[in-house]
C-alpha cells in the first residue's frame, strides 16, 4: 500500500489501526494510538530534563503536560499570536510549530526561567513598571520574544524597529504602546548592568 492509497496525498490522515507501508524501508506500520516514543534531552531553564516522547510530540504541549511549566501559553497553534514563544538555544521559537525531538540537547528557556534569584528580569520588571500587560494570556510570549530582541544586536533600538520585531506577537488588549515602553526601559536598564 503507498501513502496515496492510505489516502494521505488527499489530505487524510491514516485511521487509526490503518496499515501504512514505510517508504524508506517498506516496513508495515500500525498507527494504534498510542505514539512510539523517542528519548530526548532538554535543558529546559538550565535543568537537563531526560524524557520520552512520542515522535510527533510538540515543543509547546511537552513543556506545558510533561514539565508542567504553564507560563508559556497555547494560543493559535499556527504560529501566528507569539503567545508560546520562548528562546531556544538565542533564538525565539514558536513553541507550537516545533516538534520536541527536533530539541535534542537544546538549551531552551521558558518564562519561568528569566526571573534569577528571586529578582524579576528587567524585561519583566519593565512590563510590571509600564502596565504592559492587559489580560495577561500573551504577556509570556511578549516578555520572551523582547527577550530575544534585546539580545539580538541586529534589532536597532528605534521604536519601528522594536515595533516591528515584535510583530509576532498579538495583544488583543491592545497594550502594544506599554509594551514598547517596556521593552525600551529593559533595554536601558540592561544596557546599565
Amino acid at each position: 500500500m503507498t501513502l496515496v492509497q492510505c489516502g494521505r496525498a488527499r489530505g487524510r490522515a491514516p485511521e487509526q489501526g490503518e496499515h501504512m507501508e514505510d517508504p524508506t524501508n517498506a516496513a508495515t506500520a500500525t498507527l494504534t494510538g498510542e505514539a512510539q516514543g523517542y528519548p530526548v534531552t532538554l535543558k529546559v531553564n538550565g535543568t537537563a530534563h531526560r524524557l520520552t516522547v512520542p515522535a510527533n510530540a510538540i515543543l509547546l504541549d511537552t513543556l506545558r503536560d510533561q514539565l508542567h511549566l504553564t507560563g508559556t501559553k497555547k494560543g493559535c497553534d499556527h504560529g501566528q499570536c507569539g503567545a508560546c514563544t520562548l528562546i531556544v538555544n538565542g533564538v525565539t521559537v514558536n513553541a507550537c510549530l516545533s516538534v520536541t525531538v527536533m530539541h535534542d540537547g537544546d538549551e531552551i528557556t521558558t518564562v519561568e526561567g528569566l526571573a534569577r534569584d528571586g529578582q524579576l528580569h528587567p524585561v519583566q520588571q519593565a512590563f510590571w513598571d509600564h502596565d504592559a500587560y492587559q489580560c495577561g494570556y500573551c504577556t509570556a510570549g511578549q516578555m520572551m520574544s523582547a527577550v530575544g530582541i534585546l539580545q539580538d544586536k541586529r534589532v536597532p533600538a528605534d521604536e519601528a524597529a522594536v515595533r516591528e520585531a515584535m510583530s509576532g506577537n498579538i495583544c488583543r488588549c491592545g497594550a502594544y504602546k506599554n509594551i514598547v515602553a517596556a521593552i525600551q526601559d529593559a533595554r536601558g536598564k540592561l544596557r546599565g548592568a
